[in-house]
């Protein structure tokens, strides 16, 4: 009978492991513990840089609009996509600019009227109606949303829905950064013209030529505050078809637009 021999083990395998009722197996080979703090130190000096670098970008981005109008918005890309999965035909989403000079001042008044009535005096965020969703959810009730139009604008903008706090973390930073460099009326020029007011329709523009089928420059006060009314869930509400809760709200913003102040609220922007 032949004795049994030494060998080494193969190159890269650590020595055989003698396993009862089964052949020799390897043990894996160490990762080298100096490639690994490598890495993490590579990745601690990288991070702050990206992070740096992200902020720069999008404070760029941001001033650069103060300008320059935006030709899409992140919730129109959404839009896009998702109508080009399901498989419908273009257009996928409807939207055309509309200059601050030809948006006419009822239509600016009943928005800021039904979203956002301390607009010209808050910096981005509204502590009033933070408190008031905070007292609210710790009586029980459900929390309810309190963005300015200043956020409404940042997240339309460069965005996405959700409630998550990533999202809302990159949200406060857009918000931060627009009530910085941008001015107020050009807050709200943004805002009215890439606001969804249908699921495919973006813009005080487009909505008013596709439901009443006139220029938004011509828009009385009935259209102005039926615009401003759906804003809150432009997927439920139809300007086509207003329903009953619709239009009562439509009526709570004309009221609105007098308590404000009238066409003496625009003057602070």
């Amino acid at each position: 009978m032949r004795g049994m021999t030494d060998q080494p083990p193969a190159p890269g395998n650590g020595p055989p492991v003698a396993v009862p009722g089964g052949p020799a197996k390897s043990t894996p080979p160490a990762v080298a513990p100096g490639w690994s703090r490598g890495f993490l130190r590579a990745l601690r000096l990288l991070a702050p840089r990206v992070l740096v670098g992200l902020a720069l970008g999008s404070a760029l981005l941001v001033g650069a609009l103060r300008w320059v109008d935006p030709p899409i918005s992140a919730f129109m890309v959404r839009q896009s996509y998702v109508a080009w999965r399901i498989g419908r035909p273009p257009p996928y989403f409807y939207h055309h600019w509309v200059p601050w000079e030809r948006i006419p001042p009822t239509l600016a008044l009943a928005v800021i009227a039904g979203e956002d009535q301390r607009f010209a005096y808050h910096h981005g965020f509204d502590p009033v109606e933070l408190r008031k969703a905070l007292t609210t959810w710790h009586l029980g009730g459900r929390l309810r949303g309190a963005s300015t139009i200043t956020q409404q604008t940042a997240k339309n903008l460069f965005l996405w829905p959700g409630r998550s706090w990533f999202r809302k973390g990159l949200e406060a930073w857009f918000t931060a950064l627009i009530e910085f460099m941008w001015p107020k009326q050009r807050i709200l020029e943004v805002y009215l013209n890439i606001v969804q007011f249908s699921p495919s329709t973006y813009g005080v523009g487009a909505a008013s030529e596709r439901y009443f089928h006139r220029p938004v420059d011509t828009v009385g006060l009935r259209e102005a505050v039926l615009l401003a009314a759906v804003l809150p869930a432009p997927v439920v509400y139809h300007l086509d078809r207003p329903s009953a809760r619709l239009l009562r709200r439509a009526a709570w913003i004309a009221d609105q637009i007098q308590r404000v102040g009238g066409r003496r609220y625009l003057d602070r922007l």
